[in-house]
C-alpha cells in the first residue's frame, strides 16, 4: 500500500512537471507561431495550430529592415546583459566575502545598510542616477548603461550567505601557506563556490536582459540604440 502510494505521488508530481513545463513554453510556441504566420492568420477568429502556409520571409525582413536593426540591438543587449552579469558577480562576491570573513568593527552595520536598500524603490532612485549619469556625460554610452546597475544587495546578500557557510579549514590551510585575503578568495574560495556563482550570473542575466526603462532612457535615440 505505501509503494503504491509512493508510485502515485511520483506519477502526480511528474504529471505537474509536465504540465508546467509545457505552461512555460507556451509563449515561445506563439512567439514562433506568429512569427512564420501572416497578418491574416494571426488575426483570423478562428485559431490554428499552426498557419498552414509558413512565412520564413518574415524572419529575413525581420533581420534587414533599415528601420528596425534588430541584429545589432540584439547583439547591444547581450553585450550589455554579459558586462552587467560579470561586473555585478565579481563586485558582489568580494563583497559578500567580505562581510563574511574579514572581521570589522562596523560589519554588521554595512551589511544592514546594505540589505536596507533593498527596501528602497527603483523609481526613488531613479531620478538621482538619471542626473549623476547625465552630469558624468555617460548619456548614450556603454558605462552609463552598466555602471549605475553594478551594485546588487541581493546578489551580496546572497554570496555573503554563502560565504558564511563555505568550510573554514580550506581558508586556515591557505593561509598557513602564507596567501592573503584576496589570494585565498580567488584561488580556494572562487573555484570551490561554482554553484553559487552559477545561480546569482543567471539571475542577474536575465534581468539585465529584460530591463527596460533605464536602456531607454539612457540609450537615446535610434543610432544609440542602433550601436552608433
Amino acid at each position: 500500500m505505501h509503494e503504491a502510494l509512493t508510485r502515485a505521488g511520483r506519477a502526480l508530481r511528474l504529471v505537474l512537471l509536465v504540465a508546467l513545463a509545457l505552461l512555460f513554453l507556451v509563449p515561445f510556441y506563439l512567439l514562433v507561431r506568429n512569427g512564420l504566420a501572416s497578418e491574416a492568420d494571426i488575426t483570423a477568429p478562428a485559431w490554428t495550430f499552426f498557419p498552414h502556409e509558413l512565412h520564413w520571409s518574415n524572419l529575413a525582413e525581420a533581420f534587414t529592415d533599415p528601420d528596425l536593426p534588430l541584429a545589432r540591438s540584439l547583439l547591444n543587449s547581450a553585450v550589455i546583459a554579459v558586462a552587467t552579469t560579470v561586473g555585478t558577480v565579481v563586485l558582489a562576491s568580494m563583497a559578500g566575502y567580505g562581510l563574511a570573513r574579514i572581521p570589522y568593527r562596523h560589519a554588521s552595520v554595512v551589511f544592514y545598510a546594505i540589505l536596507g536598500t533593498l527596501m528602497v524603490p527603483a523609481a526613488v532612485t531613479f531620478v538621482p542616477s538619471f542626473v549623476l549619469v547625465s552630469t558624468l556625460g555617460w548619456i548614450s554610452t556603454l558605462r552609463g548603461l552598466v555602471v549605475p546597475t553594478l551594485f546588487s544587495a541581493f546578489a551580496c546578500f546572497v554570496f555573503r550567505q554563502y560565504f558564511l557557510g563555505f568550510p573554514k579549514e580550506l581558508e586556515d590551510a591557505a593561509r598557513v601557506d602564507g596567501l592573503g585575503y584576496w589570494r585565498t578568495y580567488w584561488r580556494i574560495v572562487v573555484p570551490n563556490t561554482r554553484p553559487v556563482f552559477a545561480a546569482v550570473g543567471t539571475i542577474v542575466f536575465i534581468g539585465a536582459w529584460n530591463s527596460f526603462l533605464w536602456p531607454l532612457v539612457i540609450g537615446r535615440g535610434p543610432r544609440a540604440r542602433a550601436g552608433g
